[in-house]
This record gives structure tokens, C-alpha cells and sequence, in this order.
């Protein structure tokens, strides 16, 4: 075997030049895991140089054997996420409506452990579908672990567990084809959720920009179903949980999410994974609506109702305490694809309602995670075990790691001391005593039979420009459903929420006769007033920071200038990504090289929330020509982003055909002053004006 004479590698060469990189007195000797030194991991042990491989080859048979079984069932939903450790930090004590223990103190922080998915794709589909996002917290606390597992989305599509299987299967990809991926456009799900009422208010949200967030950083979170907090007196009051970001809320439009999947299929991942890395920790307040019994009798609609929302008008948000996410995972499958949430996990003044959605899901996410995790004892992983002391007689099983120490394994016993724990019905768990009455039916109640009301309430609380993205959505999905028949009974169904949307989706359609209205359980109440909570645009930041701006240099660019937007970014707390015609930069007028974050036609202005144009006179004959550079001003245009650009650049913009059409949100660069009025400008994150123009047929 020969050394190298690469002096940036320590490695020798073998009889067929393969690599050997050897141990040395600062590197690990790589071992089986038996921990067995390996003296050769580049070819297997064969009868001479040139025969068979043989059976007794321990080393390769271990580790081809492992390789074999890598890979755990994925999960049936949510099966592309992203994890993120952090902190809890509660705010106030709140003794008087929950004992949990999370609560109790003011300033107290535990440890917590965040999941952001996708729900219909598989692991390797892209990050942008119109889709629900997963937004699962894991709080590590002093009484065990507690799992809020919710969505971006306050409701869901079905009122009972029961129809969970059959919501999925119409959504995920059809069984014949194995396509689409990670799509509700198609003929299974529209066909489903026409013949479900109930899904309608979820449609709603579904066609809406927030099923198609700007970032896991911008998106709110829900708990969905109604709980109940517990006091240490036992009194009882519902609770609904809601993740509000420090950021705001923000959203892409439809066209942009479909270039940014082609550009960058990991933009939520990657978008997370840089801001933590960075030092710019999301956060997010955790919010609660506490309600009594009164009110829920009072209330329009059943707290129970997993398809309903209680206005936050009605009962305001309390801001209860806050979550930092400061820390990335060490290893992508031990955490984020091993991570086990159920909603069964609660704590001490923390409980479940009779919401039967939230019931069947107590059932279903620990069955799944037997499944996919291979047996009982998924909880001693470490992302899944509790950070507290826990005592228990529960052994044995596949993969058992913390079986119980001595004689005993059973209770009651009589060996004293020894005897192991105890229950303590001082501060175990107790469920709260809710009477119940009834007969043991398969029926839904009366008062889930509202299906059109809050979803009239939920449009009408839409601004115009949200209202027409909901539009644009419904027509783009049901378009590229086959059958007309189906077409048409959305459209039904549009009637019975709101009949200018229904005129809007059946011209889109170009349906020859507008179908008559879907027959309704309950006719749709239209004294419910607009919610403004409900609103994307109502409720986005006041400033521009934790957004992304895209630059475009050329050769020559004004040193100065650059070196002032760089000042403001800073200053805002925005990131500034430099795109260049080649990922090696360009030279700067002082003489200074620049070094490029993305080549143009790798650096599109869909990855950026804001771009500046900032090239030269010279710069601008090469790139005018250049589809790539067209395409950058053309979509940055046409998704209603706030554009600065340089005098120079003006003829890039004639190419692309724009020299007339620059308006309030494109703001010429004439000095180095102007960078900071730029990051003002784009405060709104969008120039909405801008879309009548740019969103026609």
C-alpha cells in the first residue's frame, strides 16, 4: 500500500488506487459495533485478489446488515418535518386556573422540543404545497412530559376520529397511480370532501394563504381542540392554545411557492436551520382562550366541534409565556424522525375534552408510534424521555434500556423500602370528574350541524387581496380535477358561503350553468361580524426584520452603496444574500472582491422577500439578455415585492418587459442615504396595489 502524495490528505493508496484514510494519533480508530478495530473498510474479505467473498467477512456483513434496516416506517401523515430544541419561559403564575406545574412560576424555563411538518407529503417531497403545516411542541417538564400537538390551522376537516382514515386516503395520492405527490388537487380528495359538509370551513383556510406560509418563522400555531385547564381545587375552565409569532405572520402567493419548490425544495428547512445558526432565535407567545362552561353553553357553536373557532373577539388571547427556539438537532434521524408525539401526553391541571376527534387521535398516535418505532419502548429514546424522575414496573420489549432494578416488578407488594414506587393520589394525575349522561349511540350531535356559517365568517374577515388568492386557489385546485360533476358540487357548496366567491370560481371554471346550492343541515347565519384576527395582512409585523433581501451585483458596483445596505440590514436585522453572475463574486469599485451567496439562475428572487437591481452600466449589456436575470425582476414584479434598483439598471428592466409599468414599489437607488428609506418602504413585506395589474386574464 502507497502513501499519498496529496499533501491535503492522509491517506494511502491501495493495489486498485482506492483510498485508505488511516488513524493517526489525533483520530478515532473506526471500530464493529462490537468495538473491534477495522483494518480495512474499503474492501471485502475475499479468496485472493480477484475470488469470492466470504461468508465469515463479520465486518462487512455487520455493517451491510445495518445499512439494510436504516430506515423506519415514515410516518403515514406528517411525514416531512424539521425539529428545533428550545425553552418554554413562563410569564405569570397561574395557580388560579391550572395546577400544571409548567405554569406555576414567572420566569421559570423547560426545555422544549418543536416538530414543523408538512402533512400530506412524503419525506421527500418539497416544503411549499398548499398544505396544513405541523406545528408539534414537546414540553419537558418537572411532571413529565406534555405534548401540544397542533397545526398552523385552528380547525381540521372532520369533526370525528372515525373519518381520519378515509380523509387521508382521498388526500395522499390516489392507489392506482402512486401521483399526485403531496397535492389536494385531484379528484379523490374534492370528491371526499364535497360529500363531507363539515370540511368546509377547513377548505376555507386550506385555499387561503396560510396554507402556504413564507416560513415555519411567520406562521401561527394551533392546539385545535378545546382542553380544560385544572386548578389544585379541582375546578375546571376549557382552555384553547395559539402560538403567536414575534415576527408576525406572513404567507407567499401561489405562483412563487410553485418556483420556490423547484428552487429550493428544503426553503422552510433551510430558512429555519440559518436563522438558528445564526443567532436570530424564532419565537413565539403561547396564548390562551380560557372560557367557563356558561360560556360554552352560550356560545353560537359547540366547543366540542373540531371544525369550529371561538372568535379571538369573543374571548380575547392571553399571552401566558414565550417559546425561543436556540438550538438545531445533533443528528437529523435520532431527533426529528424518531421524536414520538401524542396527544395523550398531558400533565397535573391539564385534560382532555370530549372533543371526539381529540379522542380518537389519544388512540391513534400511540398505536403509530408502536408501529413505526418498533415497540413500547419508543419513550426511552432520549428526544422522547421525560427530563424528570420517573419510576415504574413497565419492562422488558424490544430494545428495553432502563428496565427496573431489583426483586420487585409488580404491585402491591410487601417488600418494604425495596418494594419500589408507589402511587401518590396527592399529586398523580386525576382527571377532571365531568359528569356524564347517555346511551351508547354512533351519532353526531345535533350541534356540530352548522357547516357553512364560520366558513362565510372566516371569507368575509379576508382583505380583498386575500379574498382573491382564496379564489385563485379554489380554482386553480378544482381545475385540475377531472370530473365536471365534481367541479360543480364545490361550487354548491361555495354558494352556501359567500355567492360573489361562487360567481368568481364558477367563471374560473368556465362551468357552462352555475349547480344549484348543497343542501345544508342548517341554513348559513350571516349576522357572525368579521373576525380581523383571522387576517394574514391584519396581523404581519411593523417592521422588516427577520426578512430576507436579495441583491443583484454586476462587475464594478458602487462600493459605497453596497457597504450601505449591508449598514442597514444590519441595523433592521435582515439578512442580505449577495447574487452575482457567477457563484465567484464580482469586483467592487474600490477594487474589493465580493463574494457571492447564489448564482443568478441558482438565486431566483423567489428566495427573497425584497430584491435590489444594483448593477452598472457595463454589468447591465450582459445580464439585459439574460433569461435568468429577466426572470429575477420579472417575478419579483409579479409577486408584489418591493423592488430597489440603480439607474443603470433600468434597461434590464425594458427587457424584461417593465419599463413602463414600475410603480410606488419600485424605488430607484441614487445614494448611499437610500438604503435605509428602502428597508422602511418595505415594512409591508408586499406592494399589494400591485396585484390588480399583475393578476389578470
Amino acid at each position: 500500500m502507497a502513501k499519498s502524495n496529496d499533501s491535503n490528505q492522509d491517506h494511502a493508496v491501495g493495489n486498485g488506487g482506492e483510498t485508505h484514510q488511516q488513524a493517526t494519533g489525533t483520530t478515532d480508530t473506526l471500530t464493529t459495533q462490537q468495538g473491534a478495530p477495522v483494518s480495512d473498510d474499503q474492501n471485502t474479505l475475499k479468496a485472493g485478489p480477484r475470488g469470492p467473498a466470504l461468508l465469515e467477512d463479520h465486518v462487512m456483513r455487520e455493517k451491510v446488515f445495518h445499512f439494510d434496516h436504516e430506515r423506519i416506517p415514515e410516518r403515514v401523515v406528517h411525514a416531512r418535518g424539521f425539529g428545533v430544541h428550545g425553552y418554554f419561559e413562563n410569564y405569570e403564575c397561574l395557580s388560579d386556573i391550572t395546577k400544571a406545574d409548567v405554569f406555576q412560576r414567572a420566569g421559570e424555563q423547560v426545555p422544549t422540543f418543536v416538530r414543523f411538518s408538512t402533512v400530506l407529503g412524503n419525506k421527500g417531497s418539497a416544503d411549499l404545497p398548499r398544505d396544513v403545516r405541523g406545528f408539534a411542541v414537546k414540553f419537558y417538564t418537572k411532571e413529565g412530559n406534555w405534548d401540544l400537538v397542533g397545526n398552523n390551522i385552528p380547525i381540521f376537516f372532520i369533526q370525528d376520529a372515525m373519518k381520519f382514515p378515509d380523509l387521508v386516503h382521498a388526500a395522499k395520492q390516489e392507489p392506482d397511480r402512486g401521483f399526485p405527490q403531496a397535492q389536494s388537487a385531484h379528484d379523490n380528495f374534492w370528491d371526499f370532501v364535497t360529500l363531507l359538509p363539515e370540511s368546509m370551513h377547513m377548505l376555507m383556510w386550506a385555499m387561503s394563504d396560510r396554507a402556504i406560509p413564507r416560513s415555519f418563522r411567520f406562521m401561527e400555531g394551533f392546539g385545535v381542540h378545546s382542553f380544560r385547564f385544572v386548578n389544585a381545587q379541582g375546578q375546571a375552565n376549557f382552555v384553547k392554545f395559539h402560538w403567536k409569532p414575534a415576527l408576525g405572520l406572513q404567507s407567499v402567493v401561489w405562483n412563487e411557492a410553485l418556483k420556490i419548490n423547484g428552487a429550493d425544495p428544503d426553503f422552510h428547512r433551510r430558512d429555519m436551520w440559518d436563522a438558528v445558526q445564526r443567532g436570530d432565535f424564532p419565537e413565539w407567545e403561547l396564548c390562551v382562550q380560557v372560557f367557563d362552561d356558561d360560556f360554552a353553553d352560550q356560545f353560537e357553536f359547540d366547543v366540542l366541534d373540531p371544525t369550529k373557532i371561538i372568535p379571538e373577539e369573543q374571548v380575547p388571547v392571553r399571552p401566558i409565556g414565550k417559546l425561543v427556539l436556540n438550538r438545531v438537532v445533533d443528528n437529523f434521524f435520532a431527533e426529528t424522525e424518531q421524536v414520538a408525539f401524542c396527544t395523550q401526553n398531558i400533565v397535573p391541571g391539564i385534560d382532555h375534552s370530549n372533543d371526539p376527534l381529540l379522542q380518537g387521535r389519544n388512540f391513534s398516535y400511540l398505536d403509530t408510534q408502536l408501529k413505526r418505532l418498533g415497540g413500547p419502548n419508543f419513550t426511552q429514546i432520549p428526544v422522547n424521555a421525560p427530563k424528570c424522575p420517573f419510576h415504574h414496573f413497565q419492562q422488558d420489549g424490544h430494545m428495553a434500556m432502563t428496565n427496573p432494578s431489583g426483586r420487585a416488578n409488580y404491585e402491591p407488594n410487601s417488600w418494604g423500602e425495596d418494594g419500589g414506587p408507589r402511587e401518590n393520589p396527592e399529586t398523580g394525575f386525576q382527571s377532571y370528574p365531568e359528569p356524564i349522561t347517555g346511551e351508547k349511540q354512533r351519532v353526531r350531535s345535533e350541534t356540530f350541524a352548522d357547516h357553512y356559517s364560520q366558513a362565510r365568517q372566516f371569507y368575509i374577515s379576508q382583505t380583498q387581496v386575500e379574498q382573491e388568492h382564496i379564489a385563485d386557489a379554489f380554482v386553480f385546485e378544482l381545475s385540475k380535477v377531472e370530473r365536471e360533476d365534481i367541479r360543480a358540487r364545490m361550487v354548491g357548496h361555495i354558494l352556501n358561503i359567500d355567492q360573489d366567491l361562487a360567481n368568481t370560481v364558477a367563471e374560473g371554471l368556465g362551468l357552462a350553468t352555475m349547480p344549484e346550492p348543497a343542501k345544508a343541515a342548517m341554513p348559513t347565519r350571516e349576522d357572525l361580524p368579521a373576525s380581523p384576527k383571522l387576517s394574514i395582512l391584519l396581523n404581519g409585523p411593523d417592521s422588516f426584520k427577520g426578512r430576507k433581501l436579495g441583491v443583484l451585483l454586476s462587475e464594478g458596483i458602487d462600493a459605497n452603496l453596497l457597504t450601505a445596505f449591508k449598514d442597514a440590514v444590519k441595523a433592521e436585522g435582515v439578512t442580505l444574500a449577495v447574487v452575482a453572475p457567477t457563484i465567484g463574486g464580482v469586483t467592487a469599485s474600490d477594487g474589493t472582491r465580493i463574494a457571492a451567496d447564489e448564482k443568478i439562475d441558482g438565486g431566483p428572487s423567489v428566495l427573497f422577500d425584497a430584491v435590489v437591481v444594483m448593477i452598472t452600466g457595463e454589468g447591465v449589456k450582459k445580464l439585459m439578455n439574460h433569461g435568468p436575470a429577466r426572470d429575477f425582476v420579472n417575478d419579483a414584479f409579479a409577486h408584489c415585492k418591493f423592488i430597489g434598483y440603480t439607474m443603470d439598471a433600468l434597461p434590464l428592466f425594458k427587457s424584461a418587459g417593465l419599463e413602463n409599468k414600475l410603480d410606488a414599489g419600485c424605488v430607484a437607488i441614487r445614494t448611499a442615504d437610500d438604503a435605509t428609506d428602502f428597508l422602511q418602504s418595505c415594512k409591508p413585506l408586499r406592494y399589494w396595489p400591485r396585484q390588480d395589474s399583475v393578476d389578470t386574464v
